[in-house]
């Protein structure tokens, strides 16, 4: 919102003498203010203009003030919501940020109170626009990819760097995080763009075949070769050959690979001549390489010809919201090809998305999302559709760090000066509501002092209470 523009707010109240006492209270306030008495003006309102802020009771003549608030949240209008009723609870409070309220004030208020609230909204709301200004440098879609987190942003960089390189790409990563996505990406950004990217998996060959795909052989070489065939360092020649599972190749067939990428040369099984080809090698593992070195299992002087730049792909619970941008893409894809009407997710499901831990990563997240979309029906994907392994997420209390996995479960240990050492997860919820009491029961001024966003401490509640 730029500086210069007066910003809108909608006042959302059917008593008209509290109306005029909160215009009373704003009257030197530099805003629009307009004004809607029930619940269906206040709708035709908002969907004409959005507003910049909405005073929004929760108690209308037709109308919950909860189903307007789900109104902006699911047609991703973006204003700033401000709760006002006289009704206030902490449970109130969650429902309401679950669908993205700015703060939550009980009648009766001060004008000071009103006043504070409101610019602590236009402040947030400004700074949210500057981000936003900001997030627009940041790729959510890239070449295969989809994700905005920092730790993509650093892989779109480095493939931005490695593309127009001939040198060779070494992606690492866990099952599942988009291995063969980021060497793809590397060769549609590169000048090879136009000549073929062959893949080929490592694991997926048998021993004695392998040597034979990579190479190719000539007619009568072995039991079966009844004619010559190209293999896929020939069929890649003027483009990229992607190696995947790279640690899984035979020891011995890793010498001859290092022969082929020192010389460039390619000589077919059974066949007398080498023939020099030009590819780009890009190769993979889930593997801890170096491990494999010292265990003998990967060549040493191979590892280093291959390692020349290093690509590690995060795993998907290290990504941040990214799971939402892809389970969203992949429930528009598979809402369409099944025929459903799905069209998002709901708040509680976006925030067991965020809390799960994805193991299995992108691969795990597409299973989910088409399991769903095939034996469900409606618009929203709720918990209770999910399957058990994400529905096991609401039962779990905060867990503890993988640091402290080894150690005994315990609820107090006593050290030898009877000092009380508490759980960390205690520690945290102590300090929170020792910050929320602090802001007056703000939480998302609790939030901003903590350097947490608002949601994260409602989720945290959300946790407290169920366990």
């Amino acid at each position: 919102m730029a500086t210069n523009i007066i910003p809108t707010v909608l006042l959302i109240e059917d008593s008209m003498t509290l109306t005029l006492l909160y215009q009373e209270y704003l009257r030197h306030e530099k805003i629009q203010l307009s004004h809607a008495a029930d619940g269906k003006s206040a709708l035709k309102s908002i969907d004409d203009r959005t507003p910049d802020v909405v005073l929004l009771d929760l108690i209308l003549p037709d109308m919950a003030g909860m189903d307007i608030l789900r109104h902006i949240h699911d047609n991703k209008y973006q204003c700033t919501v401000i709760i006002i009723t006289a009704y206030g609870s902490v449970d109130v409070a969650v429902d309401a940020m679950r669908y993205g309220a700015f703060d939550f004030i009980e009648k009766p208020f001060t004008g000071k109170r009103l006043l504070m609230t409101l610019r602590n909204a236009l402040d947030s709301r400004n700074l949210h626009n500057e981000l936003e200004q900001l997030r627009q440098d940041f790729r959510s879609q890239y070449y295969g990819f989809i994700g905005m987190s920092l730790p993509m942003q650093a892989v779109y960089r480095t493939i931005d760097s490695a593309a127009s390189s001939k040198a060779t790409v070494f992606i690492t990563g866990e099952s599942g995080t988009g291995k063969e996505v980021c060497a793809e990406a590397i060769h549609k950004a590169s000048p090879r763009n136009k000549k073929p990217f062959i893949a080929l998996n490592c694991a997926a060959i048998p021993r004695d075949l392998i040597e034979s795909e990579i190479f190719g052989h000539v007619k009568g070489a072995f039991t079966g070769a009844s004619s010559d065939r190209k293999g896929a360092a020939a069929q890649a020649d003027g483009g990229t050959l992607f190696l995947d599972e790279i640690c899984e190749m035979d020891i011995n067939l890793q010498s001859k690979l290092l022969r082929f990428i020192q010389t460039g040369k390619i000589q077919k099984v059974g066949g007398s001549t080498a023939e020099p080809v030009d590819i780009r090698f890009i190769c993979a593992t889930n593997r801890n390489p170096m491990e494999e070195v010292t265990a003998g299992r990967f060549r040493e002087d191979l590892y280093y010809r291959l390692h020349v730049i290093p690509v590690h792909l995060p795993p998907l619970r290290e990504r941040g919201d990214d799971v939402l941008l892809i389970a969203n893409k992949f429930l528009t894809d598979y809402s369409a090809e099944e025929g459903k009407n799905f069209v998002g997710l709901s708040p509680e499901c976006e925030a067991i998305f965020t809390q799960y831990e994805w193991l299995g990563n992108i691969r795990e997240l597409q299973n989910v999302m088409r399991n769903t979309v095939v034996m469900n029906q409606g618009k929203y994907i709720q918990t209770d559709m999910l399957c058990p392994a994400l529905k096991s997420v609401l039962l779990q209390p905060p867990k503890p760090s993988k640091a402290s996995a080894s150690f005994p479960k315990i609820e107090t240990v006593k050290a030898r000066e009877n000092i009380e050492i508490l759980p960390l997860w205690q520690v945290e919820k102590e300090e929170i509501e020792k910050a929320i009491r602090f802001c007056n029961d703000n939480i998302p001024n609790a939030a901003a002092l903590l350097g947490v966003s608002p949601s994260t401490i409602y989720r945290k509640i959300q946790g407290w209470q169920r366990s």
